[in-house]
């Protein structure tokens, strides 16, 4: 078995640079459609988190009654984050509401006029983020049935909006992978089946002197692993050399969002290898397969 797959590997770096332009025609296609994979993957990665961390900056605002007790607040705080769908709460007292207003007053430039007021005209306020924006509702109705909760700010709607975009970018960034993954995959099949047919005499010649299919198909199957390997590495190589001008634009597209670009770029280049190397094999095992079955 070690002495078929070492023959194979053989043929296979023989039969690439015999067939030098038909390998290099594959390998450039195969290049030019990994980077436009990569390119998607890492705007729709970008995009998808910079929506993630909006989902987790959701948030329920109610308003505390003023005739509430500390017990009745206690309570209600360790009722919330008893919660598995609360990820933090927070509790803002009414002389704390009041400080917050003011200095968004300041920071808005607009003159403050609280210090006229005979008394302070804000509620207490408790403020719960959430581990799922889903679940906004549910945490919702929770507080309305508290009796020492005043109004629960509503912003289901607002939430409804977020989670339909994500799901639609989701779905249309799935898709649109799919869809060039298919693309590449059709164009590397036929570019590999012209190397094929460029060769059908020589696979004429060993099936007549009695060569099983599975000896001739795999040294033109490692051949298209090495096509895809060779892909990869040059695009891997392509984006090593851009990825600092992306670095600097994905940072500044998405300066409000903490994105990971050390796990982005092994996610890519995991994705690229992979794809590379398994569409040139599946592209080669398929295009030789429709052959021999002729």
């Amino acid at each position: 078995m070690l002495t078929f797959v070492i023959f194979s590997l053989r043929r296979a770096w023989q039969g690439f640079w015999r067939n030098i332009v038909m390998s290099l025609a594959a390998t450039a296609t195969m290049i030019l459609m990994l980077l436009l994979l990569a390119g998607f993957f890492v705007l729709q990665s970008g995009l998808l988190r910079s929506l993630e961390f909006v989902e987790q900056k959701v948030e329920v605002v109610a308003y505390i009654q003023n005739n509430a007790t500390q017990f009745q607040v206690d309570e209600l705080i360790a009722q919330l984050r008893a919660d598995p769908d609360v990820a933090s709460v927070d509790f803002i007292d009414r002389a704390a509401a009041l400080e917050r207003f003011r200095q968004a007053q300041i920071a808005q430039g607009r003159q403050d006029l609280t210090q006229y007021l005979e008394s302070n005209p804000l509620y207490a306020s408790v403020e719960v983020k959430l581990t799922n924006a889903a679940k906004v509702g549910d945490v919702t109705r929770s507080l309305e049935a508290a009796p020492e909760v005043r109004q629960v700010l509503n912003i289901q709607a607002l939430v409804d909006r977020v989670l339909t975009v994500t799901n639609v970018l989701r779905t249309a960034g799935v898709v649109i992978l799919a869809v060039v993954g298919v693309i590449a995959l059709f164009i590397i099949v036929n570019t590999i089946r012209l190397a094929v047919f460029a060769r059908s005499e020589e696979i004429e010649i060993m099936r007549l002197v009695g060569a099983s299919d599975a000896f001739i198909r795999w040294p033109f199957v490692f051949e298209g692993a090495l096509v895809g390997l060779l892909g990869a590495l040059v695009t891997l190589g392509v984006l090593y050399a851009v990825a600092e001008p992306v670095s600097s634009f994905m940072v500044g597209f998405f300066e409000i969002v903490p994105l990971s670009f050390q796990t982005l770029a092994r996610d890519t280049a995991v994705l690229v290898l992979a794809v590379g190397v398994g569409i040139g094999t599946f592209g080669s095992w398929l295009s030789v397969r429709t052959y021999l079955i002729r």
